[in-house]
């Protein structure tokens, strides 16, 4: 049997192959890995439906392949003793099975039909296999949400209910609109790639229409690198972010005299649990506290529904520098969370981040995102809002400088601040506001929040 590509998740339908871990010959089992597949910012792991002997592998490293693709061929069932029995193709087997005792020279091997999935097949076998039963008594469902679908033209009897009895809610409603989308994008995208010429380039990063080929080796010596996967996603995300959301930096600087004292006193107690202190776990913390007092930060745009969506979690997005490229790994709960287990969560997502170990789901759910350069350098900065999110703290390196403080010129650490935000949901007063807020945390941090 062929194996093919399985869906890889919402919004994903390729991957680039980085090693092929199975050749000819080999013998697996339900569970063991195939291949590891990038696929956006992540490295997953492709496992293994079925027992049985590898025949042939049709991938290899660094080609591109999509859901429903072909990756191997597989041998299964139980065979005769002996390598031959092993390799003997089914149908040839069944044959042999039926005549014990055969009278003439046996018939040669029924060629093999393959079925080949269309990938608008596979979409839709995809969304089908999530659809379940439903009942056939007519949906119940209060009059306001009975109204809005029928205003939208939605059957009701195709929105499953989430209320006790199967009753609908508006949030049902919604779900149900946003999965319709989600198949309306990935059959838009297999039908793009259907009706690619096969000469036709690898796909560009999304963004405006490419500028005019210029011939640079005209004016001396150049190299070509062919753009990864990850800086495909990269350019991809960040063309999509800028250009849909405007944006608007408001800038301020925060004393972190006092948290970089905390750092220095209670740093040595982090590395007896085997954490560093560093003050990027006072800086999530700060935020948390910030967002707190202003929810709207702490929200995402539903543009179908025209509502805000207000999270009531914390999930923090850190933007981490790899040699890859930028990875965005998710800080979970971080509200719920002490100072010490912040600190033990940010290194490990780091160092993760960096090895390219990190699961598609990690990177995904943020709530608010935090960008800190201040190990490399640099001051102010514009960053990027990380779309759905609204707003998204840079921040730049340290510096010493002469400050008053209760009319007295005296030396402190000062750090530069930047908030990005959409100003479709944030405006300038609120912007103002939360920085100062974000300042008043940070300068002001709780020595008890520290202390073991």
């Amino acid at each position: 049997m062929d194996i093919k590509l399985p869906p890889l998740g919402e919004g994903a339908d390729s991957g680039v192959v980085v090693s092929v871990l199975v050749k000819p010959g080999d013998t697996i089992s339900p569970g063991q890995p195939l291949l590891e597949l990038e696929n956006e910012k992540a490295i997953a792991t492709i496992p293994a439906e079925h027992a049985g002997t590898v025949v042939e592998v049709y991938v290899r490293p660094g080609e591109k392949i999509s859901v429903g693709q072909r990756i191997l061929k597989l041998q299964t069932g139980t065979t005769a003793a002996g390598a031959g029995a092993a390799t003997a193709p089914p149908a040839e087997t069944r044959r042999r099975a039926a005549k014990p005792a055969p009278a003439a020279a046996p018939e040669p091997p029924e060629p093999e039909v393959e079925v080949e999935e269309t990938p608008e097949a596979a979409v839709l076998a995809e969304e089908e296999e999530e659809e379940a039963p439903r009942p056939v008594a007519a949906p119940v469902a209060p009059p306001s949400v009975r109204r809005l679908a029928r205003e939208l033209g939605i059957d009701l009897s195709k929105v499953r209910g989430t209320d006790p009895g199967g009753r609908i809610t508006r949030q049902d409603l919604r779900n149900y609109i946003q999965r319709l989308q989600s198949i309306a994008v990935k059959y838009k995208q297999v039908v793009s790639r259907q009706s690619t010429p096969a000469a036709a380039p690898a796909t560009a990063p999304a963004g405006p229409p490419p500028a005019e080929p210029v011939d640079f080796a005209k004016w001396g010596p150049v190299r070509r690198e062919p753009l990864t996967t990850l800086r495909e996603v990269i350019a991809r995300r960040m063309w999509e972010s800028w250009s849909a959301i405007p944006h608007v930096t408001q800038f301020d600087e925060a004393d972190f005299t006092r948290i970089n004292q905390l750092r220095k006193q209670y740093g040595p107690a982090y590395e007896q649990k085997g954490v560093k202190l560093t003050v990027t776990p006072f800086i999530v913390r700060a935020v948390v506290d910030t967002l707190q007092k202003h929810p709207v930060f702490n929200s995402s745009l539903d543009e179908v529904a025209r509502e805000l969506v207000v999270k009531e979690y914390y999930h923090i997005g850190l933007a981490v520098d790899t040699e890859h490229g930028l990875l965005v790994p998710v800080l979970r709960d971080a509200d719920r969370k002490s100072l010490l287990e912040l600190a033990r969560e940010i290194e490990s997502l780091a160092q993760r981040a960096r090895e390219r170990k990190l699961a598609r789901e990690e990177m995904q759910g943020g709530s608010f995102t935090i960008s800190n350069q201040g190990a490399i350098g640099g001051a102010h900065f514009t960053p990027i809002v990380n779309r759905p999110e609204v707003a998204i703290l840079g921040v730049g390196r340290g510096t010493l400088k002469p400050v008053v403080r209760d009319g007295q010129v005296v030396v402190r650490l000062m750090v530069p601040l930047a908030v990005s935000y959409d100003h479709r949901v944030i405006d300038g007063g609120g912007a103002a506001r939360f920085i100062v807020d974000l300042v008043r945390a940070l300068e002001e941090f709780p020595e008890e929040a520290v202390k073991l």
